[in-house]
């Protein structure tokens, strides 16, 4: 639950070491770059570093050839691949690995589409294997033409209109769900007017040439040029396989060498430059800083200055996340919302608690929640998706809660041996016996989420030194006081138990009250903003009157919104009540499968939603900004 600390680093030096730096930086992985003259006074003459970037087009051709050859091209770690290549010889052979891979290509697909036309005309001689002749003595007939093909079935019947045309001669060979196959045959002098018929019949010819022996042999000829092809095909995809695994090593290193040199050439783009020096500026990681120095340090000319950032500086860090791992995860959705500001509060822990909490109080099943884990895990060692890795805690959760609530897959008592072993009569909960229970507790969980949000805003500020949003905001300390009180009265008017008397109460809500109603004179006067004194007193205290109403309508939204909680509770089981009640008596196992198949699905995507809104409009509006900005290396940029 941290951020990064931060060390600023200044470097400066002679033009002709700007790219050993650059590349040194941006080969060390912990640099984030800054414009440099953003950091200068104009009046000192600096401008910026030009130049044409030659590398793109460079890295396009390696990404092209590799694509061409199947290979997936990783960045190495080592920095030898900055010396293996002669940038004189590159282009010649990239160009040549390039003809050679295409070359193959092309022929490959020469290949590829003689194999398809042959396995098609089987396809299409199959028809007629019924033919005990031999296929050139019909094709050598000297009066008579014989045509091979197929007519669709439904112009079959209009044959019958020329049944007393003594030279048309249909013969079905066989058939499909829509043609006919078969052979016509009609003496040369009368052919053109039986295709004219045929034609207008949407007869479909197969053209038969240079073909020997019956049907059956013609087929067997033709699959064992179908063989050949095949074997061709294998040994130039062998030849392709082989020429990629000899140029693998060689690619991957020329691709690291290429990236290194474009992001150094990038990192020109920050530098600034006067005469014959130029100025770099960037943010490295406070425990990285020593190192950073050592692997850039030995550059002729060049010096390095490594300082803490300075608070009265308009420069902000940017803002790296530094979590426990099982936290890590959830920094997806704190950078969804927005990054906190440098040295401000890091909620990502928060959210990690509290959206497993309430994603597996809403989705509670023993089976289920295995389910949802094993998903996350093969979408994060599958796909190495980033919400694969919040599933696998909130399967967990799932699990935990579905063992309070006693259901598995949707059976309510399959778990009541477990419970009877422990010395339980009965499963914890019975949800659907318990819905005021579960809708109060849903309830009783927003009020405390709530005041913990306000709570951390609160820390937040101090550590901001912002004493006044801390103390007088509808946020902080005077907000948190205004709510809980109003919680209180709520609670008692419904016979709850009552924690303070209404004497008591009602001085505290008039007090809180009127420090909200004036909170921006109070913070203006503490946190020293004269910028926000009011201009006039009759707007001043119309507008915030009506804003302090919102204020107490936003504590009553945002509460009753956890609702939501309790009420997933109770669809979840509903659901699986209505998956039992389709199955039947016989409980029908492949209504059940599919119905917890369609539950798992749909409620599951709707609870992480659902819960994610509470974390989003309910609890990080009220202690997180999302203002910071990321700190990216030059390879993120």
């Amino acid at each position: 639950m941290a951020i990064e600390k931060m060390k600023l680093v200044r470097t400066t030096g002679p033009m002709e070491q700007l790219n050993n730096f650059s590349t040194r930086a941006a080969g060390s992985g912990v640099y984030h770059p800054e414009p440099a003259l953003e950091y200068l006074s104009a009046s000192l003459g600096y401008s910026a570093v030009g130049g044409e970037n030659d590398i793109a087009p460079l890295i396009e051709s390696v990404q092209e050839v590799a694509h061409l050859g199947g290979l997936k091209l990783e960045r190495l770690e080592s920095d030898s691949a900055l010396q293996q290549f002669d940038d004189e010889t590159l282009q010649e052979y990239l160009t040549g690995l390039k003809n050679r891979i295409e070359q193959d290509s092309v022929k490959r697909k020469a290949l590829l589409d003689q194999k398809q036309e042959c396995e098609d005309y089987i396809d299409k001689l199959s028809h007629f294997t019924g033919l005990d002749v031999r296929i050139d003595d019909l094709l050598s007939c000297e009066f008579l033409v014989v045509r091979f093909g197929s007519i669709p079935k439904d112009c079959y019947p209009k044959l019958s209109a020329y049944e007393n045309n003594p030279y048309l001669l249909f013969t079905p060979c066989s058939s499909d769900d829509l043609h006919y196959w078969g052979v016509y045959c009609a003496p040369r002098e009368k052919i053109d007017d039986i295709d004219a018929i045929f034609a207008s019949l949407y007869f479909e010819q197969l053209v038969v040439n240079n073909a020997w022996g019956t049907v059956e042999e013609i087929i067997a000829t033709i699959q064992e040029n179908v063989s050949i092809l095949k074997q061709q095909i294998e040994q130039i995809d062998m030849d392709l396989t082989r020429l990629a695994e000899d140029n693998s090593e060689r690619l991957n290193e020329l691709y690291t060498r290429l990236c290194l040199k474009n992001e150094s050439f990038a990192m020109r783009r920050y530098a600034a430059q006067h005469n014959s020096e130029f100025y770099c500026v960037g943010w490295v990681p406070a425990d990285q800083a020593e190192r950073f120095s050592q692997y850039v340090s030995g550059l002729e000319g060049v010096s390095i200055d490594v300082s803490a950032p300075n608070k009265t500086d308009k420069h902000v860090p940017p803002t790296k996340l530094k979590n426990f791992f099982l936290f890590r995860p959830f920094e997806y959705y704190v950078e969804m919302y927005g990054l906190p500001e440098y040295d401000s509060l890091d909620i990502t822990a928060f959210v990690a608690v509290t959206y497993t909490v309430i994603f597996g109080m809403m989705f509670g099943d023993l089976g289920q929640g295995f389910v949802l884990m094993l998903a996350g895990i093969l979408m994060w060692k599958l796909k190495k998706m980033a919400l694969g890795k919040i599933l696998i805690p909130c399967g967990v959760s799932s699990m935990c809660f579905g063992l309070v609530f006693g259901s598995c897959f949707g059976y309510e008592h399959l778990l009541d041996p477990l419970y009877h072993a422990v010395g339980l009569r009965e499963k914890p909960l019975e949800v659907m016996d318990s819905i005021n229970t579960v809708l109060l507790f849903a309830i009783a969980i927003g009020v405390g989420l709530v005041a913990v949000s306000m709570l951390l805003n609160v820390v937040s500020n101090l550590r901001a030194k912002k004493y006044g949003e801390a103390l007088f905001s509808n946020n902080g300390v005077a907000g948190i006081l205004l709510y809980l009180t109003l919680v209180n009265l709520a609670v008692a008017f419904m016979n709850g138990p009552r924690v303070l008397p209404n004497a008591v109460c009602l001085p505290i809500i008039i007090v809180c009250a009127v420090i909200l109603l004036f909170k921006e004179v109070l913070i203006a006067l503490l946190d020293h903003e004269p910028e926000r004194m009011p201009e006039s007193v009759s707007d001043f205290l119309l507008q915030n009157v009506f804003e302090m109403l919102e204020y107490v309508l936003s504590y009553f939204s945002n509460t009753v919104s956890f609702l939501r909680v309790g009420a997933f509770v109770l669809v979840h089981a509903g659901m699986m009540m209505v998956v039992f009640s389709l199955a039947g008596e016989s409980e029908n196992i492949v209504v059940i499968l599919l119905g917890n198949v369609l539950v798992i699905a749909l409620e599951g995507l709707l609870t992480g939603i659902q819960a994610l809104r509470l974390e989003f409009y309910e609890m990080f509006s009220r202690c997180f900004e999302g203002n910071g900005k990321p700190f990216r290396t030059i390879a993120n940029q």
